[in-house]
Protein backbone atom coordinates (compact mmCIF):
# COMPACT_ATOMS: atom_id res chain seq x y z
CA UNK A 1 0.00 0.00 0.00
CA UNK A 2 1.43 3.28 -0.99
CA UNK A 3 1.49 6.24 1.48
CA UNK A 4 2.37 9.75 0.82
CA UNK A 5 6.27 8.55 1.33
CA UNK A 6 6.35 5.67 -0.67
CA UNK A 7 4.92 3.75 -3.31
CA UNK A 8 3.39 0.76 -4.09
CA UNK A 9 3.95 -2.27 -6.71
CA UNK A 10 1.72 -4.98 -8.13
CA UNK A 11 1.86 -7.26 -10.83
CA UNK A 12 0.30 -10.02 -12.59
CA UNK A 13 1.37 -12.31 -15.99
CA UNK A 14 -1.00 -13.79 -18.28
CA UNK A 15 0.30 -16.39 -20.35
CA UNK A 16 -1.10 -14.95 -23.94
CA UNK A 17 -0.17 -17.77 -25.77
CA UNK A 18 -2.56 -19.87 -23.54
CA UNK A 19 -5.34 -16.62 -23.04
CA UNK A 20 -4.61 -17.80 -18.83
CA UNK A 21 -2.85 -16.30 -16.16
CA UNK A 22 0.49 -17.62 -15.57
CA UNK A 23 0.37 -19.47 -12.00
CA UNK A 24 3.53 -20.11 -10.10
CA UNK A 25 6.28 -17.37 -11.98
CA UNK A 26 8.31 -16.41 -9.17
CA UNK A 27 8.76 -12.62 -9.11
CA UNK A 28 11.35 -10.60 -7.17
CA UNK A 29 11.25 -6.61 -6.16
CA UNK A 30 13.91 -4.73 -6.48
CA UNK A 31 14.56 -1.01 -5.69
CA UNK A 32 16.99 1.72 -5.92
CA UNK A 33 17.81 5.63 -4.88
CA UNK A 34 18.67 6.73 -7.98
CA UNK A 35 20.06 5.47 -11.76
CA UNK A 36 23.51 4.54 -9.66
CA UNK A 37 22.77 4.10 -6.40
CA UNK A 38 22.77 -0.12 -6.53
CA UNK A 39 19.61 -2.35 -6.31
CA UNK A 40 18.72 -3.20 -3.13
CA UNK A 41 16.58 -6.76 -3.47
CA UNK A 42 12.85 -6.43 -1.25
CA UNK A 43 11.89 -9.79 -1.19
CA UNK A 44 9.83 -11.33 -3.38
CA UNK A 45 6.82 -13.80 -4.23
CA UNK A 46 4.99 -15.97 -6.78
CA UNK A 47 1.92 -15.80 -8.99
CA UNK A 48 -1.35 -17.35 -7.68
CA UNK A 49 -3.97 -18.81 -9.94
CA UNK A 50 -5.38 -15.53 -11.13
CA UNK A 51 -1.56 -14.84 -12.19
CA UNK A 52 -1.41 -12.16 -9.50
CA UNK A 53 1.53 -11.08 -6.81
CA UNK A 54 -0.61 -9.76 -4.25
CA UNK A 55 2.31 -9.78 -1.90
CA UNK A 56 4.91 -7.81 -3.05
CA UNK A 57 7.07 -5.74 -0.27
CA UNK A 58 6.73 -1.77 -0.25
CA UNK A 59 9.90 -0.09 -1.60
CA UNK A 60 11.54 2.18 1.19
CA UNK A 61 11.00 5.94 1.29
CA UNK A 62 13.64 7.63 -0.98
CA UNK A 63 13.04 4.74 -3.71
CA UNK A 64 13.24 6.36 -7.07
CA UNK A 65 13.36 3.35 -9.87
CA UNK A 66 11.55 -0.15 -9.47
CA UNK A 67 12.85 -3.61 -10.86
CA UNK A 68 10.26 -6.36 -11.31
CA UNK A 69 12.05 -9.88 -12.21
CA UNK A 70 10.04 -12.46 -13.12
CA UNK A 71 11.66 -15.75 -13.41
CA UNK A 72 9.58 -17.49 -16.40
CA UNK A 73 11.82 -20.54 -17.82
CA UNK A 74 10.72 -22.78 -14.65
CA UNK A 75 6.73 -22.08 -15.70
CA UNK A 76 7.72 -22.70 -19.35
CA UNK A 77 9.53 -25.84 -19.16
CA UNK A 78 6.72 -26.82 -16.61
CA UNK A 79 3.90 -25.60 -18.96
CA UNK A 80 5.84 -27.66 -21.67
CA UNK A 81 6.10 -30.72 -20.11
CA UNK A 82 2.40 -30.67 -19.28
CA UNK A 83 1.39 -29.71 -22.64
CA UNK A 84 3.82 -32.55 -24.34
CA UNK A 85 2.08 -35.27 -24.08
CA UNK A 86 -1.15 -33.52 -25.04
CA UNK A 87 -0.14 -31.87 -27.95
CA UNK A 88 2.39 -34.36 -29.79
CA UNK A 89 -0.41 -35.77 -32.20
CA UNK A 90 -0.69 -32.01 -33.32
CA UNK A 91 2.19 -30.51 -33.22
CA UNK A 92 4.71 -29.88 -36.53
CA UNK A 93 8.39 -31.29 -35.98
CA UNK A 94 10.85 -29.31 -34.35
CA UNK A 95 11.79 -26.77 -36.79
CA UNK A 96 14.02 -24.50 -34.55
CA UNK A 97 17.26 -26.16 -32.58
CA UNK A 98 17.03 -22.93 -30.03
CA UNK A 99 17.02 -23.28 -26.63
CA UNK A 100 13.63 -24.86 -25.03
CA UNK A 101 12.89 -21.05 -23.46
CA UNK A 102 14.04 -17.95 -25.20
CA UNK A 103 13.78 -15.45 -22.19
CA UNK A 104 14.75 -17.75 -19.38
CA UNK A 105 13.88 -14.07 -17.20
CA UNK A 106 12.10 -11.02 -17.52
CA UNK A 107 13.34 -8.00 -15.81
CA UNK A 108 11.00 -4.72 -16.06
CA UNK A 109 12.64 -1.27 -14.34
CA UNK A 110 10.40 1.75 -14.02
CA UNK A 111 10.46 4.91 -12.55
CA UNK A 112 8.42 5.75 -9.32
CA UNK A 113 7.07 8.49 -6.69
CA UNK A 114 6.01 8.51 -3.97
CA UNK A 115 2.04 8.33 -2.86
CA UNK A 116 1.61 6.23 -6.40
CA UNK A 117 0.42 3.12 -6.86
CA UNK A 118 1.93 1.10 -9.77
CA UNK A 119 0.32 -1.91 -11.30
CA UNK A 120 2.70 -3.42 -14.15
CA UNK A 121 1.13 -6.65 -15.81
CA UNK A 122 2.91 -8.57 -18.41
CA UNK A 123 1.40 -10.46 -20.87
CA UNK A 124 3.97 -12.92 -21.88
CA UNK A 125 4.52 -15.93 -24.44
CA UNK A 126 7.57 -18.04 -25.00
CA UNK A 127 9.41 -15.66 -27.77
CA UNK A 128 7.44 -12.62 -26.51
CA UNK A 129 6.74 -10.11 -23.86
CA UNK A 130 4.74 -6.91 -23.27
CA UNK A 131 4.72 -4.63 -20.37
CA UNK A 132 2.67 -1.50 -19.71
CA UNK A 133 1.41 0.71 -16.50
CA UNK A 134 -1.73 -0.79 -15.77
CA UNK A 135 -4.25 0.33 -13.07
Amino acid sequence: MSTSTTASVSTHILDTSIGRPAEGVAVHLFARSGRDADWRALGGSATDADGRCKDLPTPPVGTTQVRLDFAVEPYFREQSANQQADAQQDAPANRDSGPAVFFPEVAITFAVVPGEHYHVPLLLNPFGYSVYRGS
